[in-house]
């Protein structure tokens, strides 16, 4: 299965976060399973860091290496299909970076896990 982490759930994973779910961690840690963090997600973290909303124990710079090829993620780009799909969507969600999420999991058909329940408003495979 191809799965989509959502930003908290790939920063709950690589630090062992107890508000991650028992499902989401057997589901990144199958090894069958190709697990994706999106450029998105990258996009946010780096501006919540610049903001000082998000502190990381390491280097931003450092994160496509230890944390995401690390634990053997693969990086999900952001293309043009995936804005179109987003130009499509209701605002049940007003989140862009969600929003983007919610577009690549439907473009892509790849699952997103993640704990936020508005995801199931747009017909995607929401796994917690």
């Amino acid at each position: 299965m191809r799965l989509l982490l959502d930003t908290h759930t790939f920063l709950w994973y690589v630090w062992d976060a107890p508000e991650l779910s028992g499902t989401a961690i057997s589901l990144i840690e199958d090894s069958n399973h190709e697990k994706y963090v999106s450029v998105a997600s990258l996009w946010e973290m780096a501006i919540k860091v610049s903001t000082g909303k998000l502190a990381l124990k390491r280097p931003f710079h450092d994160i496509k290496l230890e944390l995401i090829d690390g634990n053997g993620f693969q990086l999900l780009p952001i293309d043009f299909a995936h804005t179109v799909t987003v130009s499509t969507l209701p605002f049940h969600h007003k989140d862009p970076f969600d929003r983007l999420l919610v577009a690549q999991s439907l473009t892509d058909d790849v699952a997103i896990v993640s704990m936020d329940t508005v995801f199931d408003s747009y017909g995607v495979r929401r796994l917690w």
